[in-house]
């Protein structure tokens, strides 16, 4: 007899949506986590900064004066805001905690939570070593989930000591506000934490760019609009720049940049923030023990079925950041059910992960889904694209928020299906989920024509965007070029 149905390493959002998908099948489950409940999407990831960027965009807010009101006085104390970011996780990990004590095996009749402590790694295919402060636990059950997350990527050649060089893990420990920065790194935390600084407005705020553009993996327009408005909020962009070198030196850090037209720059920060990507936490798990190997970049390459295809048919499975499918929550919520689903359940349809909505958090926030025209272009798909500016939303003018802009792509093979959405636009994130649903229901626009938008709201910048490939938008680009836009690609 084993200890348990099922072992799950890690605890963030893959692991925790896969125990109580089992504890619905009545199962006994242990989590074992090796650091904070939830793993790094709350303490040390998208909890932590989304709450730091509704709290500076409340700040920026409140600070402008177009809008027929001004603050006076007003203050921002880093430590006041580090105090309600650290709480708001604390009371998402609470929620996690209290859940798993519920279902704790002396209270449930049905399934069973453990929750043990410690860092696990292998035995063998049906047995794991927990180890806390060297005291050693062995425990066993009849499938495993490895759900360990990741870790922020490390610069080669500096130290991040979490005082003057920090990362998203150790952003916290700052007392205050630093009056000048350097983020290195111009993707997606990098543009989240560039936005966070700068509207607080108590920060020089220098972002590096290794490339010519920010995000670069998106198309240029989405990228184009990011590093304008960026720039717009006092962000310091230096394009094609390659850090050299920092200089600790007794109250500041001397930066050396290198860019691609061969000048260099020498400048003057209080921090340095890293964020070059992220890694999967696959280290140490004695993985060869069940005969597997990670690839170079260290993750563990699973089939359509999230199991470990390298050694066959078999009860350990992998969820989250370390599969390589993108390091998105969603994306781990849904392998982590899926896996449970497809042991315990009928699921025989493996995991698509061609739309998953991705949200960032700039100003304004941006919202993702399906593909962009890059991705298209290197399919070789021909397609069709409107663009549709917030500038001629109602919703959006009676918010004052006018930046911003709903662009679709749809097929252009006569069948008119949505292919993807890029909207800058506030309340992105609440709509963008309409049209992914679009899309994994392959309407085509005759369909999608048949859904009237309420008024006034955000989304009528959706509706009147999939009007313009019928030219029956009531606002025409005739009258608005630099508002209203199509355009067609076409595969030679």
């Amino acid at each position: 007899m084993k200890d348990y149905d099922i072992i799950i390493i890690g605890s963030g959002a893959a692991g925790f949506s896969a125990a109580m998908r089992a504890f619905d099948y009545g199962k006994k489950i242990c989590i074992i986590e090796s650091n904070e409940v939830g793993g790094a999407g709350i303490m040390n990831g998208a909890l932590v900064s989304k709450t730091m960027w509704e709290l500076s965009s409340d700040y920026d807010v409140a600070t402008k004066v177009d809008r027929g009101y001004r603050t006076s006085g007003l203050t921002v104390d880093f430590n006041k805001v580090r105090k309600t970011v650290i709480q708001a996780a604390k009371e998402r990990q609470y929620q996690i905690l209290s859940q798993i004590e519920t279902f704790s095996k002396e209270k449930s009749s049905k399934g069973s939570l453990k929750l043990i402590y410690g860092h696990a790694k292998f035995i063998d295919r049906n047995t794991v070593e927990v180890n806390k402060n060297g005291i050693i636990k062995i425990i066993s059950s009849e499938n495993i989930i490895i759900a360990t997350g990741s870790k922020p990527r490390k610069y080669k050649g500096f130290e991040l000591d979490g005082k003057r060089i920090f990362d998203s893990d150790t952003i916290l420990n700052l007392k205050e506000f630093p009056e000048r920065m350097l983020i290195i790194g111009s993707g997606i935390i990098g543009c989240e934490f560039a936005t966070i600084f700068s509207n607080f407005k108590q920060t020089e705020v220098h972002l590096l760019d290794r490339t010519n553009r920010v995000i670069p993996f998106e198309d240029d327009d989405l990228s184009d609009f990011v590093s304008e408005n960026l720039e717009k909020n006092g962000v310091k962009i230096h394009y094609q720049a390659n850090l050299r070198t920092i200089n600790k030196k007794q109250d500041y850090l001397e930066v050396v940049l290198d860019y691609d037209d061969g000048h260099s720059k020498v400048i003057e920060v209080d921090i340095a923030f890293v964020s070059i990507g992220r890694v999967p936490n696959t280290d140490n798990l004695d993985l060869e023990k069940i005969g597997f190997h990670k690839d170079k970049k260290g993750v563990l390459k699973t089939d359509e079925f999230c199991e470990i295809n390298e050694i066959g048919k078999c009860n350990i499975f992998a969820a989250g950041d370390i599969t390589g499918h993108g390091q998105l929550f969603n994306i781990a919520q849904v392998q982590g059910r899926y896996i449970i689903d497809n042991i315990y359940g009928d699921e025989t349809e493996p995991v698509t992960y061609k739309n998953m909505s991705t949200l960032m958090f700039f100003k304004p926030e941006v919202a993702a889904v399906g593909y962009n025209e890059k991705q298209l272009q290197q399919k070789g798909i021909s397609y069709k694209v409107a663009s549709y500016s917030n500038a001629l939303v109602s919703r959006t003018i009676a918010m004052r928020n006018i930046k911003g802009f709903v662009k679709i792509i749809i097929s252009d093979d006569g069948e008119n299906k949505i292919l993807g959405m890029r909207a800058a636009s506030p309340q992105a994130s609440a709509f963008i989920v309409s049209v992914a649903h679009l899309i994994d229901e392959k309407d085509g626009l005759n369909e999608v024509y048949k859904t009237v938008h309420p008024h006034p709201g955000v989304t009528e910048g959706i509706e009147e965007c999939l009007r313009l490939f019928n030219n029956s938008s009531v606002f025409k680009p005739e009258a608005f070029p630099e508002h209203i836009k199509y355009w067609e690609w076409k595969k030679v």
